[in-house]
This record gives structure tokens, sequence and C-alpha cells, in this order.
């Protein structure tokens, strides 16, 4: 599982403290149980909002070495110094010096 984007953990930061402070005035709970329960669903909350949250979207070339396909008009595809394929953008003849 990918590590989270700095983004994802402040959203989910964000979303934990200020669903529980709106829970816990909005309700007005005073036992420890229910200021567990709000905490619980405020923790519930946060992570599905880092999760949810945008991730980086990957290049249409890196998605073709990802999933073994190239596209030739796209990419072309040369060893990496560690025997792996990998794609390599193309130059257009007429950028070429």
């Amino acid at each position: 599982m990918p590590r989270p984007t700095a983004a994802q953990l402040a959203y989910g930061s964000a979303t934990v403290v200020l669903a529980t402070l709106a829970m816990l005035l909005l309700s007005g709970v005073q036992s420890v149980v229910g200021v567990a329960v709000i905490a619980l669903v405020a923790l519930c909350l946060g992570l599905l909002v880092s999760v949810k949250a945008v991730r980086p979207r990957r290049t249409r070339v890196a998605h073709l070495v990802g999933t073994g396909r190239t596209d030739h008009a796209t990419a072309a595809t040369v060893a990496s110094p560690s025997g792996r394929t990998v794609a390599r953008p193309r130059v257009a003849a007429s950028s070429r010096r």
C-alpha cells in the first residue's frame, strides 16, 4: 500500500478535529461513553476522507509501463541499468538538434 501524501494527512487530520468539535458542540454529550463514540466516529470519518483524497495521477507512459503495454506513438522502450524494460517518452524529430 502506498504511503499517504501530505494532502491526505492534512485532510484527514483536519476532518478528525473539526468533526469531533462539531459533534461535541452540537450533541451536548457529557458522558465518557458518548465522547468515546463521537471520537471513534470522527476517526472513521477522517480515515475515509484521507483515503478518498485525491492522489497524484500516473502519467500515460507510467501507466502503460506498469501494465506491461507500450504505446509506440507515446513511448519507446529501453533497457535500464537494472535490466528492467522501461518506457521513455519519444522526442519529436523536429525538436532534435
